[in-house]
């Protein structure tokens, strides 16, 4: 049996959208990219939502929002993708990070203030494999030092902290709907924001930095003529990506739902193996779950990590690792002078944990055969 590490949900619901798109012979930003971003503002319950052609893409546009400059800080979780912290970079800013909590591998909230300086300008909490993180205790850092929140929701569609939507709590908040996310366009992103300004602004730099609805000067309600009032970016989505984002957006709490069954039932098939470690979810809390990822006991599980995931790949089954912390990258520890020691507990996890295959198609057979097949490589690696 050959199980990928993902695999997006595309079902007939997607292939129609996307035809749709391709017969109307509107393929770029357009009525249906309109209507996607409609329909997820009203899904996640935010008054504005932008769409953007990456999470990157919103990334950079949020933190232009906060008038970012050289030499500003802010703080960013060890363990994340790249993409958090470069866009701090592109202001020639400074990530400061900030090591992760051992259960939740979010940032730890009880040691972000001994990092705030005069400086520091914004907080990017990363809600890790969909788990929320603890955004009261954030907001709460935030207001006493007058930062701004951006969260970094790439895994976290859909996902709840103490009955609010992620994407309605904080200043900004940005989505991913890259091919491996729980809602994939295959590229594509979000930006969802209660201040009505940043929005329009951020749907003028999106686009070049061409006045408000460019997108419409090639219909009837629309005018050769425009003006560029700001130096812009292409970060624009498409229809063909809009189609996709619709047809998953209606299907979207049947995908987490389907997901967080899977995850159930990885927990209780491996409950009794004593060398991994299981995530698990605070209880004011709902997530996402778009990662499932284990760690092993090293004392237990001698062979070590890279071994268990080469003998889970010989039985047919591919894993992944969240993620590669960043100050162990060439550009970060080169760039900023980060040292693996000043974060231990980042070291402990990334040295040991392992993201098993869950995604929405995986059946319950798929499910308990990547379930034994670790019992399997546990032993293997014993």
């Amino acid at each position: 049996m050959e199980i990928p590490f993902h695999k997006p949900y595309i079902t007939e619901d997607e292939i129609t959208g996307v035809l749709d798109s391709l017969r109307s012979g509107w393929i770029t930003m357009g009525p249906k990219t309109m209507e996607f971003e409609k329909m997820f503002g009203a899904y996640i319950g935010s008054r504005n939502a932008v769409s953007m052609n990456s999470c990157t893409a919103g990334l950079h546009l949020a933190l232009k929002m906060i008038d970012l400059s050289e030499g500003d800080e802010v703080i960013v979780p060890t363990i994340t993708f790249t993409a958090t912290a470069e866009v701090i970079a592109y202001f020639r800013a400074i990530p400061v990070l900030v090591d992760v909590d051992e259960e939740t591998c979010n940032i730890d909230v009880t040691k972000i203030e001994e990092k705030i300086t005069p400086r520091t300008k914004a907080v990017i909490p990363v809600h890790f494999g969909g788990q929320p993180c603890d955004m009261d205790e954030i907001a709460d850092i935030a207001e006493r030092h007058d930062l701004l929140v951006v969260e970094d929701a790439a895994h976290a569609i859909p996902a709840w902290y103490k009955n609010r939507t992620i994407g309605t709590i904080s200043d900004m908040t940005c989505f991913s709907f890259y091919a491996t996310k729980t809602l994939a366009t295959g590229e594509g992103g979000m930006v969802t924001t209660r201040n009505d300004a940043w929005a329009e602004r951020m749907k003028i730099l999106r686009l070049h930095g061409i006045s408000k609805d460019a997108w419409k000067r090639y219909t009837k309600e629309g005018s050769w003529f425009y003006e560029v009032i700001e130096a812009g970016y292409k970060y624009n989505m498409t229809d063909i990506q809009a189609a996709l984002g619709l047809a998953q957006l209606r299907k979207v709490e049947w995908m987490w739902k389907r997901r967080r069954e899977i995850a159930g039932r990885y927990t209780k098939a491996l409950a009794a193996c004593e060398a991994v470690s299981l995530p698990s979810v605070k209880p004011d809390r709902e997530s996402a779950w778009h990662l499932y990822t284990v760690r092993l006991d090293p004392e237990r599980v001698p062979g070590g990590r890279d071994l268990f995931i080469d003998e889970l790949r010989n039985m047919g089954v591919s894993t992944s690792v969240h993620f590669i912390p960043l100050y162990r990258h060439p550009y970060y520890r080169t760039a900023y002078g980060y040292d693996r020691s000043a974060f231990p507990v980042s070291e402990k996890i990334f040295e040991r944990t392992v993201s098993l295959p869950l995604y929405p198609g995986m059946t319950d057979g798929e499910a308990d055969w990547v379930a034994q097949s670790v019992e399997e490589a546990v032993r293997r690696c014993s």
